[in-house]
């Protein structure tokens, strides 16, 4: 128990500094080192979500490097299919929003509408921000691919800068092919490791430390295999909705909030953009800003009802796990700590300091209720 009325000593107060300083050190290092550890990080959870589906193959075929083998070409497949469909209508729908605004911020037939349905105050900053230098270079882009890395300079600008040297396209190719390789030795030693691990642990620790990594695992299963399941599917129903509607890049949209969701409720905040482009679609059509406004809200409803009627209950079940605004939380610190590394890890490690908090902080009598409540 770490919350007990030992007195705090001398000894005890060095090693809690030296630990203080180590958890510093730690942090400083993976700081420095995070240009080259963010493909093993993304390889970890790439390879921690397959495993179950590798698992399942390995079933049926017997040889774990055949399952694992089939399990990338599917995958492969799978998200090269997807984005051979959705990369064109993206792009197309970028280019029919470079049009509008272009249209809004000039004297056109469509500026004109606006300026007469619009509040003018709303018009007026609305007008104002599609005009800067930023927003007209990003739609005025030529192809989807270029804007995307446009995007990513802007939000990755230290990853971006070590693949967009002179060996721009030598680093294209070599950052997926660590990344692959990263993942196919992951997941052969995946199972070895899971079972292998304990016998690695003195006897006398083995029953808490493996007791604290299976809650670990538990917290684990939760927000990289259920979240990340559940942001996908209500990725493509947004999308499908707003294409319904008519949204201008209803598409990005629909993709941008289904990511929103891998921190639960936060998909609300597709609702500014969303009134924005109803907006524009209303004026683009001539058709009521209030029924368009209502059909995007129909597609909001509709989705957070499946959301949890149907798919939060049949994929996370009753589990008790973190709350929005600790992952919203976690994601802030460890971002600003470690960059991009620092979002890839935020939930695993929030979740492992929980676990621990838990377990060596609140006690072993705190764990059987959490424990339950995944049953």
């Amino acid at each position: 128990m770490i919350l007990d009325k030992t007195p705090y000593s001398f000894d005890r107060v060095v090693r809690m500094a030296l630990a203080a300083g180590l958890l510093w050190g730690a942090i400083t290092t993976l700081g420095y080192l995070s240009d080259v550890l963010i493909p093993f990080a993304v390889a970890l959870l790439l390879a921690y979500i397959l495993n179950p589906l590798v698992h399942r193959v390995q079933r049926l075929v017997k040889s774990r490097g055949l399952a694992i083998g089939l399990t990338l070409v599917s995958f492969v497949v799978v998200i090269g299919g997807l984005c051979w469909v959705v990369v064109p209508l993206m792009g197309r729908e970028v280019a029919h929003m470079g049009r509008l605004i272009s249209d809004l911020v000039s004297n056109s037939r469509l500026a004109e509408q606006a300026a007469n349905r619009l509040p003018p105050d709303l018009w007026q900053a609305l007008r104002d921000y599609f005009n800067t230098p930023e927003v007209r270079d990003f739609f005025r882009t030529d192809s989807f691919i270029s804007m995307a890395q446009a995007a990513l300079r802007r939000i990755l600008p230290g990853l971006m800068g070590i693949i967009s040297g002179t060996y721009s396209v030598v680093m294209a190719l070599v950052v997926p092919a660590v990344v692959l390789l990263y993942l196919i030795f992951l997941l052969m030693d995946f199972q070895k490791v899971r079972v292998a691990w304990k016998e690695m642990i003195p006897p006398q620790y083995r029953e808490s430390v493996v007791a604290f990594v299976e809650e670990f695992d538990l917290a684990m299963n939760r927000y990289f295999r259920g979240q990340t399941t559940i942001a996908g599917i209500l990725g493509i129903l947004f999308a499908t909705g707003f294409s319904m509607v008519g949204l201008p890049m209803g598409i990005l949209l629909g993709i941008f909030v289904g990511l929103l969701n891998l921190v639960p409720y936060l998909q609300l905040l597709g609702l500014i953009p969303a009134v924005i482009l109803a907006a524009i679609h209303a004026l683009e059509t001539g058709q009521s800003f209030w029924v368009v406004m209502g059909l995007t809200g129909l597609v909001f409803l509709v989705v957070q009802v499946i959301q949890d009627a149907v798919l939060v209950p049949r994929i996370l079940g009753k589990a008790m796990g973190l709350s929005p605004a600790v992952m919203l939380l976690s994601l802030s610190v460890w971002g600003k700590l470690l960059g991009m590394l620092g979002l890839l890890i935020a939930l695993p490690m929030t979740c492992l300091v929980l676990a621990y908090y838990r377990r060596l902080v609140l006690g072993p009598a705190t764990q059987a209720p959490a424990l339950a409540s995944e049953g």
